[in-house]
């Protein structure tokens, strides 16, 4: 079983050993009836051998999968500020999943784990030396499951070895990130610390000047926690538009003329086009252009829009092909472009399957000292 808890959503699949999906459901958030959806869900599903749970966070304590006994229950407990969202509803999951089936292992999953990898250079900030040395201050990277199935899928779409490919992956959705994956290994990536920084998301804000953000501090009489929702839930494509989030509606009002809506795309995209040149920066240089996520995979505009300004990369675009490819695999640059162009499905579960199998079997990776 793979779960996959949000802030305000659960996704529970089952992955029998081909990499079938063979029982699914979106539920409710967790909370006090957790015990009786898992319940309904594995009697629809029937016996699992293991439990697989997606965490953001994983700091500087967990750099693979590992299997939760109290120990690591109690570690994770100390994680929860850097993703507040995110890391609190995972670790419900996972208390229940323990106190209610004390026989199933469960394996935590790590968003952050894929960007181990990152060399200092891209890293480590240039802060005050304590902050980085006491306080494990540096860049973490998230998205890490969709980056590594983004860039694996896109060799078996190319039909090279992973080894051989320079892939800047795009998990374009509510939230999103860039990451220069080289020869399969992370080596750059857009977000930081935690999951705020970098690209333009739906609700938010991405890279801002920190000297800004104290400002805004000091002007409006802010304090950090009125500061962090603004930045989280204010920001974006939503605080730029003034009408949602929501890339879907961005577009409609932009077809009704509203020029809010329009400086919120033109913002996003610029961001976009300018990161992703950074990453190919990071590379050296670039074969693969992946778009996944809800926005990568089903906003055939956004890709256009992007493809197009990276010309001079050496990106082109089978604007058919583009077209055709929503909510599919598919390559979409046409035959012999310097830079292949691809949409890839987000498929974080059959990374954490593979993750789950070979930690119980006694392959995975455990916590870092």
């Amino acid at each position: 079983m793979i779960a996959n808890p949000g802030s305000s959503s659960l996704k529970l699949r089952v992955v029998d050993a081909d990499g079938r999906v063979t029982t699914g459901e979106d539920g409710p958030a967790p909370g006090d009836d957790l015990a009786d959806v898992l319940d309904a869900f594995l009697a629809q599903a029937g016996p699992v051998a293991a439990a697989g749970v997606r965490v953001v966070h994983g700091g500087a304590a967990f750099t693979g999968p590992v299997r939760v006994d109290d120990a690591v229950e109690a570690a994770l407990a100390d994680l929860d500020d850097l993703a507040p969202l995110h890391n609190p509803p995972a670790r419900t999951l996972i208390r229940v999943l323990r106190s209610t089936r004390a026989q199933l292992p469960v394996v935590a999953c790590f968003d952050t784990a894929f960007h181990r990898t990152l060399p200092d250079a891209a890293a480590v900030f240039a802060v005050p030396w304590r902050w980085t040395d006491e306080l494990g201050l540096r860049r973490y990277g998230f998205h890490g499951l969709s980056h590594e199935w983004a860039a694996g899928r896109a060799a078996e779409l190319l039909d090279a070895p992973v080894e051989s490919l320079r892939v800047v992956s795009c998990h374009l959705g509510a939230g999103a990130s860039l990451a220069a994956v080289d020869g399969g290994r992370s080596i750059d990536t857009t977000m930081g610390f935690t999951p705020v920084d970098g690209l333009v998301m739906a609700t938010r804000s991405g890279a801002v000047d920190p000297g800004a953000v104290l400002w805004a501090q000091r002007a409006l009489g802010l304090d950090p926690g009125e500061t962090e929702h603004l930045l989280d839930h204010e920001s974006g494509l939503r605080g730029l538009s003034g009408r949602s989030g929501d890339l879907r509606e961005v577009h409609a009002g932009l077809a009704e003329g509203d020029e809010r809506c329009r400086l919120a795309l033109d913002v996003y995209l610029h961001r976009l086009r300018g990161m992703v040149a950074a990453m190919a920066a990071a590379l050296g240089g670039v074969d693969a252009l992946v778009f996944t996520g809800g926005v990568g995979e089903h906003d055939p505009v956004v890709r256009a829009r992007t493809v197009e300004a990276l010309a001079f990369l050496g990106a082109a675009l089978d604007v058919g092909a583009n077209r055709a490819a929503v909510g599919t695999d598919a390559v979409i640059s046409p035959p012999g472009a310097a830079v292949a162009a691809l949409v890839v499905e987000a498929r974080e579960d059959l990374v954490m399957a593979r993750q789950v199998r070979a930690t119980v079997a006694g392959r995975g990776t455990a916590t870092s000292t």
